[in-house]
């Protein structure tokens, strides 16, 4: 793990730019910052993996220094690199839109912990964590998906990385053993995200019956997961089977077609089986 030492640390903007920047840390604590809640997601996750997490961030808003620099024409992408070397290509629109795009330097309160990239690193809504949330972060370069190739792109993984609707249960864990309450019924939940498009709505199957609606959480904000919930009434003593889909805000249902996460990330319904005791 990179050890970076904040008062040597810089960051350059370069490449495709009327006007290179270099700033320090000190430089960028300078600037106006905002704080934003953010499920991060990694594209190696498998259906129903536990490879993503939420956060509150707070940072310099990526777009405000692509403006200073003056993103010449014909530029649609930023390669960005890590102070080790690793490499990611974001979308110049992913950076450059109303999505608080982030260069992080706290995380839930505190000051980045080194695991997470101190002293500085991306946090990009909607995007899979390989093209865009780059830890130890030192450098921006304003190119072409053309010109430039990054780390995971040279090795076979898309390019883009836009995050797929995923949802998953929580509870009851594979191979459970479930008691109902004093009225028959068992709790089941999780969590389902669609970073930029939010969350409207979770379905649950239990064995081979309808699609019943969960309950939602109160929701953050679209770029965080959503928590869900369903009460099974009634439920019967034996072995079960539950699954689980959700509908992102845009209308779009996730798709029951399995995927690997390689090229672009995992697709496909989360299935758990367990026994009601």
């Amino acid at each position: 793990m990179p050890r970076v030492d904040p008062s040597s640390w810089t960051l350059r903007i370069h490449g495709l730019v009327e006007d290179e920047l270099e700033m320090t840390f000190a430089d960028l604590l300078e600037e106006p910052m905002v704080t934003s809640h953010v499920t991060l997601t990694c594209v190696s996750n498998p259906v129903g993996g536990d490879l993503a997490g939420n956060a509150t961030w707070l940072g310099v808003p990526v777009r405000t220094l692509l403006e200073r620099a003056g993103v010449r024409d014909g530029a649609d992408m930023v390669l960005s690199r890590s102070i080790d070397g690793f490499t990611a290509s974001t979308p110049l629109e992913a950076l450059t839109d109303a999505r608080d795009s982030l260069l992080a330097v706290g995380m839930n309160g505190h000051p980045l912990p080194a695991e997470h990239g101190y002293p500085v690193r991306m946090v990009v809504p909607g995007l899979y964590g390989y093209v865009s949330a780059t830890k130890w972060v030192t450098e921006l370069k304003v190119t072409r998906f053309a010109d430039d190739a990054a780390y995971w792109t040279t090795r076979g993984w898309s390019a883009r990385g836009p995050i797929k609707i995923a949802s998953r249960i929580d509870v009851p864990r594979s191979f459970a053993e479930l008691a109902p309450d004093a009225e028959g019924a068992v709790m089941l939940g999780g969590t389902a995200w669609a970073q930029q498009r939010g969350i409207a709505a979770v379905e649950v199957r239990i064995d081979d019956g309808e699609w019943r609606p969960a309950e939602l959480g109160a929701e953050v904000s679209s770029d965080t997961w959503a928590q869900w919930s369903l009460r099974w009434e009634g439920a019967e003593p034996g072995d079960h089977t539950v699954a689980v889909r959700a509908t992102d805000g845009t209308g779009e249902v996730q798709t029951d077609e399995r995927a690997d996460p390689v090229p672009d990330g995992a697709s496909g319904w989360h299935t758990v089986q367990f026994t009601v005791t």
